[in-house]
C-alpha cells in the first residue's frame, strides 16, 4: 500500500469522517423508505425505516452524533434497500431481500460489539448473525402474510400459486436468508472484529 493510499485509509477511519459518511448513507435510507412510501411500496418503506432506525439508535442513545458504526456496515445495510427500489429483474430483487435481512442483522451485531459490554467468541457471533437474520427474515415473512391478508396484496399468498409451491418459496427463502446470514457472519467476525479500532472511530 503506497502512501496515498494509506492517507486515504487513515482519514476515512476517523471519528469524523467516519460518522459523516454514516449519517449520509442513513440520509439515503431515509430517502429510500420517503420514496417507496410514495410509489406505493408501504412495506419496503416500512422496513427502511427499521434499518434507518437501528442505523440512528447509537448516537440517540449515547447523545452524540459521531457514536456510529463504521461506515462501510453501513453502506453494506443501505445499498440492498436501495437496490430493491430500483427497476430490476425480479431475481435480483429476491437477492436484495435475503442481504438487506442480513444486513440488518449484521447492524444489530456491531453496535452490540462496539457499544454494549457484550463479547461474542468468533463460534457464537457467527451463529448470532445468522440466528438474528432468520428471525429477521420470519418477521419479514409475516409482516408480507398481513399484508395479505388485511390489504389484499399478493405478496405470499398469491392466487396463481397453489399452497405447496407458496410453502416452498417461503422455504427457499428462508434458506437462501440463512445462507446470506452465514455470509454476514463471516463478514463480521473477518472484518469488523478483527479490522475496526473502536478506538479510531468512535468518541
Amino acid at each position: 500500500m503506497g502512501p496515498a493510499r494509506t492517507d486515504l485509509a487513515a482519514v476515512l477511519t476517523t471519528t469524523r469522517t467516519n460518522a459523516t459518511l454514516s449519517w449520509l448513507l442513513l440520509g439515503f435510507v431515509v430517502a429510500t423508505a420517503v420514496g417507496n412510501s410514495f410509489f406505493g411500496d408501504p412495506l419496503w418503506a416500512g422496513f427502511a425505516l427499521v434499518v434507518a432506525c437501528v442505523l440512528a439508535l447509537p448516537p440517540i442513545a449515547l447523545a452524540t452524533r459521531r457514536a456510529m458504526i463504521p461506515w462501510e456496515v453501513a453502506l453494506v445495510a443501505t445499498l440492498p434497500v436501495f437496490a430493491h427500489s430500483l427497476p430490476i429483474h425480479p431475481l435480483i430483487g429476491q437477492l436484495t431481500t435475503y442481504l438487506s435481512v442480513a444486513a440488518l442483522a449484521l447492524v444489530v451485531a456491531v453496535e452490540l460489539h462496539l457499544f454494549t459490554p457484550i463479547q461474542m467468541s468468533v463460534g457464537f457471533a457467527i451463529v448470532f448473525v445468522v440466528v438474528a437474520t432468520l428471525a429477521a427474515a420470519g418477521f419479514w415473512a409475516i409482516a408480507r402474510w398481513s399484508s395479505d391478508v388485511l390489504l389484499g396484496t399478493t405478496l405470499v399468498l398469491d392466487p396463481a400459486q397453489t399452497t405447496l409451491e407458496q410453502e416452498r418459496e417461503l422455504m427457499v427463502e428462508f434458506v437462501a436468508s440463512a445462507l446470506a446470514g452465514l455470509l454476514a457472519g463471516l463478514l463480521f467476525e473477518f472484518y469488523v472484529r478483527r479490522n475496526v479500532r473502536p478506538g479510531k472511530r468512535l468518541p
